[in-house]
């Protein structure tokens, strides 16, 4: 359901929202549906323009992005001269209070003539404080009240500088306290589920669920619970500039789109009978476990009675020798079982070179990062159910 956005008389301003590498494009889909203007696309990151409502919005809605950042300003620089007074050029007043905490949480540079993240972090401190000094008149900050992390990005000499509104990772939805051993995030999962067909009225299949991350992502867009519903974000405290309002709106919002009411076909198979438990403990701090079965099962002996259904899964990579031994008989049993089950569509996320190989030649593959493991999304469509 697209989330129609309520207009609000507040100043426009501009927010970041980085994302995985490759998924631009699904987060800026997800962005113009909740209504928002695209301002900019480039690798890993999506700018937009907002009113403040919309920093609530988007840390509650978006199910793709990592944090959103409230942008402060962007210039050119390529010395530290420069990047001293062009930082003490920003209006920080307008954010920060006089018994604000701030501190450069992050900095990133790539392809620029600054390049030491700590020198870079030091000196945008350094102009923050001459600049609030001389607006409210202190020679000094206690840093007593609410946190306002900033965060510097610079590419090619162009300085971006933000304030971080998430806090925590927006992948972090407060679900999954337990995961196993190597969990894929849950922006990536819900990204990656964005880019099938699948709908909630389609069966959704994962035969190494693990701690149940496809499977819960795809439990809450078809109930309709915004991925923020069960987390706090950091910019709730800064009633400074941003009234508490905005938040009771976006959990109203959410709210309303919600459907207790809703069935969904969806199954979790692993192996291992204590990951199985994870999961299960994961569905129900998300308040979907009633949606999903999780059952003990290897790949080998998966099999479903029904056709035209979806299977999405992270199956094992090999990170270690021995394990990477094993991948061509499992890769080889993968195979076999998307052989034998030609109505439905299988997508794949993997790391594994050969996986192709021994799964068989993908209708399509698209390059994404796990983390830091560049993997490929390997689509086998299936064909379309007949219309009813």
């Amino acid at each position: 359901m697209n989330i129609i956005m309520q207009r609000r008389n507040m100043k426009n301003i501009e927010l970041i929202a980085p994302c995985h590498f490759g998924l631009e494009a699904v987060l800026k889909r997800e962005i113009q549906d909740l209504g928002y203007e695209i301002a900019k696309v480039e690798d890993g990151r999506v700018t937009f323009f907002s009113d403040l409502g919309g920093i609530a919005r988007a840390n509650m809605f978006l199910r793709t992005a990592e944090r959103i950042l409230l942008k402060v300003g962007a210039f050119r620089a390529s010395t530290f001269e420069q990047l001293f007074d062009r930082t003490a050029e920003l209006a920080w007043e307008e954010f920060i209070p006089e018994d604000g905490k701030f501190w450069v949480k992050k900095a990133s540079t790539a392809k620029s003539r600054l390049y030491s993240a700590p020198d870079i972090q030091s000196i945008v401190k350094k102009a923050m404080v001459e600049r609030l000094k001389k607006r409210y008149r202190v020679s000094w900050f206690s840093e007593t009240g609410n946190q306002y992390p900033v965060r510097v990005f610079i590419l090619k000499d162009e300085v971006t500088i933000s304030l971080d509104t998430s806090g925590t990772p927006l992948h972090k939805r407060g679900y999954r306290t337990l995961t196993s051993e190597a969990p894929i995030r849950e922006t990536l999962a819900a990204a990656l589920i964005m880019l099938t067909p699948w709908k909630k009225d389609r069966i959704l299949v994962d035969p190494f669920c693990g701690s149940g991350t496809f499977l819960i992502e795809a439990a809450m867009m078809g109930a309709g619970i915004a991925p923020g519903m069960n987390r706090s974000f950091e910019a709730e405290a800064w009633t400074n500039f941003l009234p508490k309002k905005t938040w009771y709106d976006a959990a109203d919002e959410a709210g309303d789109l919600m459907d207790p009411d809703v069935s969904m076909d969806l199954q979790g198979y692993d192996k291992d009978s204590k990951v199985l438990k994870l999961a299960r403990e994961n569905a129900a701090a998300a308040e979907v476990d009633h949606l999903i079965h999780f059952q003990q099962r290897e790949i080998k002996d998966f099999s479903h009675p029904k056709p035209y259904g979806f299977i999405i899964t992270n199956p094992p990579y090999g990170e270690r020798l021995e394990e990477k031994e094993a991948l061509p008989e499992l890769y080889g049993q993968i195979g076999d079982i998307f052989q034998k089950m030609d109505t439905w569509s299988k997508y794949v996320i993997t790391s594994y070179e050969d996986a192709q190989k021994y799964i068989g030649k993908a209708t399509k593959v698209r390059k994404v990062y796990n983390g830091m493991i560049r993997a490929e999304f390997c689509q086998y469509l299936g064909p379309k159910p007949p219309r009813r």
